[in-house]
């Protein structure tokens, strides 16, 4: 029997990653071409599951080993506006961050578990931003995010830190993520691995799993 939940924020408890950052682009006017291969680069360095002997600026993000401002002067050398210039920096990460919006579906699941008797955990990298936190203490029994800890997904000990944080084991959890390869590092631990695409399919294995209604 599954008695916890560990889940991630950006993409799985709020709208999806594409759908939020495209509304940045638009807002900041950022040449979104361009942007993507900048993303595809420190993202495939963040992911590829090497760390690098070099600082990599999401590892060092995530894991809160930068500043914001930091990462914000940074990641704006990189990018370059519609207009020809660099984006302000200043707040960057803030506008980056203003569509991710709370989908109330995965909320009222996390009520409904709970009130079930499932402990749940939110497991999120951080990039230096500001969380919606109001009502948190209604939907989760532990918070863990990576820039408050010193670790980030996938390395095993986040989750392992996750998992304390409840007092339960890997098998008797199941992990919600967006990001494939934080699933995969999950079931690597002995942990249930459901890979977030969409709020009712998601809604609808969890039921599965836990064996209680989540509406």
């Amino acid at each position: 029997m599954l008695r916890g939940v560990l889940i991630d924020w950006g993409g799985v408890l709020t709208v999806n990653m594409t759908e939020a950052i495209t509304e940045w682009i638009t807002v900041d006017r950022i040449d979104a071409d361009h942007y993507h291969e900048v993303m595809r680069e420190l993202v495939a360095r963040a992911y590829d599951g090497v760390r690098d002997s070099e600082e990599n600026l999401v590892h060092a993000l995530e894991r809160g080993e930068i500043s914001g401002p930091d990462f914000e002067r940074r990641l704006a050398a990189l990018l370059v506006t519609l207009d020809g210039v660099p984006p302000v920096a200043e707040g960057l990460l803030t506008r980056m961050f203003a569509g991710f919006r709370r989908v109330e579906s995965m909320y009222g699941m996390l009520r409904e578990a709970r009130a079930a008797g499932v402990r749940t955990c939110l497991l999120s990298n951080s990039w230096a931003n500001e969380y919606p936190r109001e009502g948190w203490e209604e939907v989760f029994d532990a918070v863990v995010i990576s820039g408050e800890v010193g670790m980030r997904k996938p390395e095993p000990g986040i989750f392992e830190h996750a998992l304390g944080a409840l007092n339960l084991t890997g098998p008797e959890c199941v992990f919600v993520d967006d990001a494939e390869v934080n699933v995969a590092a999950a079931r690597a631990l002995g942990i249930v691995g459901l890979h977030h695409r969409d709020p009712e399919p998601t809604i609808s294995e969890l039921e599965r799993l836990l064996g209680t209604p989540l509406r």
